[in-house]
């Protein structure tokens, strides 16, 4: 099977753990943060995993 090239915009917004799994930044905290609470937006800055079930396909986007 030939080699995966990585798909870049993935590679720019995902990272991957030192146990393999997919990290990716919540969505939502770009613009119009003045309606939203303040407990709302801090809950956005962490980071979270990738759905399980989407995770598959993700990998495969980052080459892996």
């Amino acid at each position: 099977m030939p080699k995966l090239k990585t798909n870049r915009s993935a590679a720019k917004r995902l990272r991957v753990t030192g146990s393999g799994k997919i990290k990716r930044n919540k969505a939502g905290k770009r613009h119009i943060l003045t309606s939203k609470a303040k407990k709302r937006k801090r809950n956005l800055r962490r980071a979270t995993l990738v759905h399980p079930g989407d995770a598959k396909r993700m990998a495969r986007l980052l080459g892996m």
